[in-house]
């Protein structure tokens, strides 16, 4: 049976709470254990400061790893801070000292032991847990962008989880840029988590091309899979290796879809299967890659072109490509 976190949700402390004594403490056991606890954990804890961390925001609950996660003290301050300066003057002060009142617990999340650097400037982190843990440290040290590309499908329970962290990221003003392949935004869960993050400032695109999977965080850590699996995670710091992939990220997005993306949240016009196969036979792919690219079996492909041949009269697939790129130009 899988573990579920023992703490029943609260509704969150009133803006500015500071954490007391017990829940520093365990706050810094925490970190001192790397930044999780297991949620089978929580019983021989206290319960009263765990909930004060969940409250405030420097623990997140993950439901991939069953565990909670250490929060950075820098992002709570800063979302704390912003909710404080919306009040009354009397609150002012009290969001002025925030940052102070956090900065003890900011030095310990600093000082958290974490993969020492590689050759290159690269650091190579195992296990799909590990791997999450830092790129949700990532996410809440986060100042200001957040490039992403996103290749294939996105499992649901990754997005459950990266829905309250990438929300958070664009509450406190840092943006975020997503690339997808339309195979992506063609399952419901994906759907739901870009319609929810867009409504909060994020930017999507659309590109029927493949490419790697990228992460990129103030254009200072780069994230790229290690391996075919995506078991082994590379997090780059060398300037020059960033923005080689910073220029290839920019690239993509230049040539993605804005359109795509809009049609599939609902604000444009919807482009159906078939004529997603003609776009890209028109851009003289074979029948093989077209079923690559849009995540679809051959037979599949297979049968929108033999639609496609009936409505555009072809008898021949390179025939088929040219009728439809001149239908595509007289739009």
């Amino acid at each position: 049976m899988t573990a579920e976190p023992a703490v029943a949700p609260h509704q969150a402390q009133p803006a500015g709470e500071e954490p007391d004594e017990s829940a520093r403490q365990l706050y810094l056991d925490i970190l001192a254990g790397g930044g999780r606890i297991p949620f089978t954990d929580l019983h021989a804890i206290d319960q009263g400061a765990l909930q004060q961390l969940i409250d405030i925001g420097l623990l997140m609950a993950n439901p991939m790893d069953h565990c909670y996660t250490a929060v950075s003290p820098r992002s709570v301050s800063d979302r704390l801070g912003a909710e404080l300066r919306s009040e009354a003057t009397r609150l002012l002060v009290r969001a002025e000292s925030l940052p102070g009142a956090l900065d003890g617990l900011t030095r310990a999340y600093d000082a958290m032991p974490r993969p020492s650097g590689g050759p290159g400037g690269a650091v190579y982190v195992e296990g799909q847990v590990h791997i999450r843990l830092r790129i949700s440290q990532l996410v809440s040290d986060c100042r200001t962008e957040v490039l992403t590309a996103q290749p294939g499908h996105r499992p649901a329970d990754a997005l459950q989880m990266a829905l309250p962290q990438d929300i958070q990221l664009l509450q406190r003003g840092c943006s975020l840029r997503t690339i997808y392949q339309p195979v992506a935004l063609a399952d419901a869960p994906a759907l739901a988590y870009a319609a929810e993050v867009t409504r909060y400032g994020s930017h999507i695109r659309v590109l029927d091309e493949p490419f790697q999977r990228l992460i990129v965080f103030d254009r200072s850590v780069a994230v790229i899979s290690a391996n075919d699996d995506n078991s082994t995670a590379a997090f780059i710091t060398d300037p020059a290796a960033i923005t080689y992939l910073v220029a290839a990220f920019e690239r993509d997005w230049a040539r993605a879809d804005t359109t795509e993306a809009a049609a599939a949240l609902g604000a444009g016009p919807t482009r159906s299967a078939p004529d997603r196969v003609g776009r890209l036979l028109a851009r003289g792919l074979t029948q093989r890659a077209v079923a690559t690219r849009l995540g679809l079996s051959e037979r599949t492909v297979a049968a929108h072109i033999a639609r496609l041949r009936d409505r555009y009269g072809a008898q021949t697939l390179f025939q088929l490509g040219w009728l439809m790129r001149g239908a595509r130009d007289d739009r």
